[in-house]
């Protein structure tokens, strides 16, 4: 029995150790904190880009970068969603 259970965990992987658990919560965290950070207003976005980078943007380029910075959050919290369902529901 203990046989087999570790062979399960090292064909699963272990999802159990510290560092594991903490990259995955760094994947829930960040792009939840820069979905919630992103300027409503593209000449914020463009006005912030400045200040940070010395970089001058126009609003149509930064109207295009602020749904591209939405899109690609959404994109990734839909994939760890996916991810953990799928987790869900092959572990026993």
């Amino acid at each position: 029995m203990k046989t087999k259970s570790r062979k399960l965990c090292k064909i699963r992987g272990d999802y159990g150790s510290l560092g594991r658990r903490a990259a995955d919560l760094a994947g829930w965290i960040v792009p939840s904190a820069i979905l919630a950070l992103v300027p409503k207003c593209p000449m914020c976005l463009a006005a912030y880009i400045a200040v940070w980078t010395g970089l001058g943007l126009s609003v149509a380029v930064a109207t295009n970068l602020r749904v591209l910075i939405i899109v690609m959050c959404v994109i990734s919290l839909l994939f760890l969603a996916a991810r953990r369902t799928r987790r869900s529901i092959a572990w026993p």
